[in-house]
């Protein structure tokens, strides 16, 4: 076990060493742009003064978003958000400096806006050459982190799978520790099983084990304390796995609410910052799509009170985010009576109640666009779970699982199950599942491609929104 034992008693070094490579890349981002932007012969006293402010707010601010601690078995993108808060804390930093010293006139507006840009480009990438380094190292078996698993069950297995299956983080299953017998000196998944609980602290002291990962179930809990006592004179970190994973998980989290743990097992992600993130990205492509769209939306309502005798608008009340309802609006695609008689009804295939025009409209799903009108007033977002009428949310809720949880978010013009090609009448169930899957993976980069998809799952469909 002492493969990576060298690189592991110099990680504060290590941590120091690049403490000082990000203001270092900092200020040799701003020196090389320089003479691409303008000469060297104009490289004044002014900017250089200007690159060792940098080095010291950087080299300052830096640590207090935490992106030195160690981000083993954690995606890319999570330590790239927390760089980027960093580096934007640090740009206001230094404009704020500016403003106060009235130095402003001294820099090139063109170059600070550039360095700003080029510097977080540059950080993120050497985090990611660091990645690629370590993974490579990793992979060979040097940099280890040694851990052993307490509790050979169900989810202690799915431990051992996982972190198998990802040699890239460098964490190592040496053994299993479990009370049962039956697994007395044996293996389970090709690990060994190197005693009962009891045993699991001396072995930990001895080996000189870096990690304990509780995999107890829920009902253990006098045994998981029992353990944990016995490993406070160790000092191996100890990491606790919570036994949840056979609840339905939606958009799970750990956070602290008045000092105390709360695991959140289902949860919306617009919140914080994202509800205004989701607003923005809304509004402004919505207002975008309206402006572009305006001729043919003239040119629709024309073509629906020529059709048929009614409004051109068809108004209908849908459930959205949080339970809560609103008019959705469409071009009307049928005559004014269309349900006078039967009441809501589920659209089927084949049937004929639309008039030509509407059919028309439905085929291509024009009659949807008066939608983003919905969203500038913020009752719908472009792209989230379609909203349905009140009248089948009773019949459903009791009959599809999950059905509730796709009103965690905004109901949306077009969905992740759509582009899907599960639209108008398809397996309910299923589309429950992709608007979950929706929810759960929800990101800014998520929405962009499910409106590129759109389009062409528009032209190529045989189901109507």
């Amino acid at each position: 076990m002492n493969r990576g034992t060298h690189l592991k008693e110099n990680a504060g070094l290590l941590e120091a060493v690049f403490r000082l490579a990000d203001p270092v890349v900092v200020v040799a981002t701003g020196w090389l742009l320089f003479p691409v932007l303008f000469t060297l012969e104009e490289f004044n006293r002014g900017y250089g003064l200007g690159l060792a402010v940098a080095f010291a707010v950087v080299f300052a601010v830096f640590p207090f978003f935490r992106i030195y601690q160690p981000y083993r078995g954690t995606s890319l993108w999570i330590e790239v958000q927390g760089l980027f808060k960093a580096w934007l804390a640090t740009v206001a930093i230094i404009a704020v400096l500016l403003i106060l010293t009235k130095t402003t006139y001294v820099f090139s507006r063109l170059w600070l806006m550039t360095w700003a840009v080029a510097s977080f480009a540059a950080l993120a990438a050497f985090r990611m050459l660091l990645r690629l380094a370590l993974r490579s190292v990793r992979r060979r078996g040097y940099n280890l982190r040694h851990i052993v698993v307490a509790g050979a069950g169900a989810l202690g297995v799915e431990i051992a799978r996982r972190l198998r299956a990802a040699p890239w983080t460098g964490l190592h299953v040496v053994a299993f520790f479990d009370d049962r017998p039956e697994l007395a000196a044996g293996a389970v998944e090709g690990v060994p099983v190197g005693g009962t609980l009891d045993e699991l602290a001396a072995f930990v002291e001895r080996e000189g084990i870096d990690q304990v990962w509780m995999a107890l179930p829920l009902r253990a809990e006098l045994r998981a304390k029992q353990v944990l006592a016995a490993l406070r004179s160790t000092t191996a970190e100890v990491r606790y796995v919570p036994d949840i994973f056979g609840f339905q998980l939606l958009n799970h989290s750990v956070t602290e609410v008045a000092g105390l743990p709360v695991i959140n097992l289902t949860e919306s992600p617009m919140s914080g910052t994202n509800v205004l993130v989701k607003a923005v990205e809304d509004y402004v492509l919505a207002a975008l799509i309206v402006l572009a769209i305006s001729p043919l939306l003239a040119a629709l309502a024309i073509g629906v009170k020529l059709s048929s005798p009614g409004p051109v608008l068809y108004r209908q009340r849908r459930v959205t985010w949080n339970g809560a309802q609103f008019e959705m609006l469409k071009f009307r695609s049928m005559p004014v009576d269309a349900e006078a008689g039967t009441g809501p009804v589920w659209a089927r295939p084949g049937e004929d109640r639309a008039t030509p025009f509407g059919r028309f409209m439905r085929r291509w799903s024009l009659d949807e666009l008066p939608q983003f009108l919905n969203v500038l007033k913020g009752e719908m977002s472009i792209v989230g779970p379609r909203p349905e009428r009140p009248e089948f949310i009773e019949r459903f809720r009791d009959q599809i699982p999950g059905y509730m949880q796709k009103h965690l978010v905004k109901a949306g013009i077009t969905g992740w199950a759509q582009v899907n090609d599960l639209r108008g009448n398809t397996d309910l169930a299923r589309r429950i599942e992709f608007d979950l899957f929706y929810i759960d993976n929800w990101s800014v980069w998520f929405d962009l491609r499910i409106i590129l998809m759109t389009a062409w799952q528009v032209l190529r469909s045989r189901h109507a929104y």
